[in-house]
């Protein structure tokens, strides 16, 4: 009897659990390209093209290695717009006995999964998601009575459970962490290097024409589409980042610079998320790298805790506090999303080069995502849902389980400290420092006060002031209370003011 493989559009490696025993004499592979995975939220039409293509991609490779895959297109007369309905579909379609999927990315997908068996009247089978370095029950453990879920805990751990970037049982160089070493500036006068850059072929291209006629209406631009669809392509970008940009990428990780969208970042989280690379395989390499004395230890570091560290504990934490996680709301945050991030336009030159490079490219690199348009979204009291729907909309690399946990809790601290010990807010003053957006602005980033001065100066003492009461015995922000007590209350007064008049310009969505 055919068993009925299901994988998702974020699951495209041959490795993955639903695949591991396939018959190829007997049974049928299902992938499906369907309208409400599509636009339950508005996703960028580059995000929706992508993984179009690399399923299609990913369809044709198993075909030629023999597997039998039964591929619904979005414009199939008979698609029935929903994952659950065309699996139904597909069981009755191939008298199928059972039904095997892995373990899905996002608690509403696996929520579906888990009414498949009533619907398609089969047993089904959800086998455990083992591309990850760390399963949910792994995480669960560790996690277990500790009262603070910290990262860089969690990150020595998984150092010494892969034995990367050790030396014995010591981490390399003497200490775990180089973060201090990765906060440079944008240079100047030096050129980052060109990521890979994949001409669409006919597949691809189709898949372009589909998503112009049906997603042409969504936040986002479709084209120039560059990215890499395939796993060879993909291997091949991570080998242009590896020889080309990754010596660098430890120093100016954190800068940001106009015009420059990826400077001497790998661009390799949307491929790693869909399946198209391996985690473990690309710690290896950079590891390699440092090894063989081609890039300092900084730079290897900082891209390890990258996909090691955060990858593997953001996901974490999403299954470990879903669903309840995603509706807390520390800090009473309640603005609406303002028109401009739809947009992109702005006075705020440090907004209007994230959000439209976002639109542009369906990438902004972290500090983008954290420190642009997250602060601004964290000191304007922005709603978290609304927030977190917007990221996840609008990059190519957002799924729910890495983009709920990164943003409800890393960029709004909407958990309370679940995630982060503090908030990550900031005033012009870092923007200004770690970027050249500030050059030639409206505003004037020096100054908190007054028609020119740079919004989100007043915004950031607002925010303490207006959060005082939750904050202020937060130890890592002693110092900014501090500050604030001795401004006195006129200047505090004054500052909040100016940022209400701020506020009060900020028009929804309409």
């Amino acid at each position: 009897m055919t068993v009925l493989r299901v994988v998702l559009g974020d699951q495209l490696t041959r490795s993955v659990a639903a695949l591991r025993d396939v018959d190829r004499s007997a049974d049928t592979v299902l992938i499906a390209e369907v309208t409400a995975e599509a636009t339950y939220v508005r996703h960028h039409p580059k995000k929706i093209a992508f993984l179009f293509a690399a399923m299609r991609h990913f369809a044709d490779a198993l075909r030629t290695e023999g597997l039998a895959v039964d591929y619904v297109t979005l414009d199939d007369p008979a698609n029935a717009g929903s994952l659950r309905d065309e699996v139904v579909r597909a069981v009755a379609r191939h008298g199928a006995s059972r039904i095997v999927c892995t373990f899905p990315g996002e608690w509403r997908v696996l929520d579906d999964m888990r009414g498949w068996e009533a619907a398609a009247g089969v047993p089904v089978e959800i086998r455990e998601d083992d591309r990850f370095l760390c399963s949910r029950a792994e995480f669960a453990a560790w996690a277990g009575d500790r009262r603070q879920l910290r990262m860089e805990y969690f990150y020595r751990e998984m150092r010494r459970r892969h034995r990367l970037l050790m030396d014995g049982d010591a981490p390399a160089g003497g200490q775990w962490n180089y973060d201090a070493e990765n906060r440079r500036p944008p240079p100047r006068d030096l050129v980052p290097p060109t990521p890979l850059r994949v001409t669409p072929d006919a597949t691809t291209a189709a898949v372009l024409d589909l998503v112009r006629g049906r997603f042409g209406n969504h936040f986002g631009d479709l084209e120039p589409f560059w990215f890499p669809v395939t796993r060879a392509d993909a291997e091949a970008a991570f080998e242009r980042f590896v020889e080309t940009a990754l010596p660098l990428f430890g120093d100016y990780q954190d800068a940001m610079k106009r015009g420059e969208p990826t400077l001497w970042h790998a661009v390799c989280g949307l491929h790693l998320n869909a399946g198209l690379l391996d985690p473990l395989a690309l710690c290896r390499r950079v590891e390699g790298e440092w090894r063989a004395g081609r890039v300092p230890l900084n730079a290897a570091e900082g891209f390890i805790r990258q996909i090691l560290g955060w990858r593997e504990y953001v996901r974490g934490i999403y299954w470990l506090k879903m669903p309840a996680y995603a509706t807390t709301n520390h800090l009473a945050a309640d603005r609406p999303l303002p028109d401009f991030w739809w947009t992109g336009e702005t006075d705020m030159a440090c907004l209007a080069e994230a959000i439209g490079q976002t639109k542009r490219e369906a990438y902004a690199h972290h500090i983008q995502r954290l420190m642009v348009t997250g602060n601004f979204a964290l000191i304007a009291g922005l709603r978290p849902a609304e927030v977190e729907a917007w990221y996840l909309a609008v990059y190519a690399d957002a799924y729910e389980w890495v983009e709920l946990p990164n943003v409800h809790g890393m960029v709004l601290f909407a958990d309370g400290g679940v995630l982060g010990s503090k908030p990550y807010a900031a005033s012009g003053k870092y923007i200004d420092r770690m970027s050249d957006y500030c050059d030639g602005c409206r505003y004037d980033v020096s100054a908190a006060l007054g028609p020119d001065a740079c919004p989100m100066n007043a915004l950031y003492w607002d925010f303490m002031a207006r959060n005082e009461g939750r904050l202020r015995g937060n130890p890592r922000l002693r110092n900014p209370y501090a500050t604030m007590d001795r401004m006195g209350p006129e200047r505090i007064a004054a500052l909040r003011a100016q940022a209400g008049r701020f506020l009060d310009t900020l028009t929804p969505r309409g």
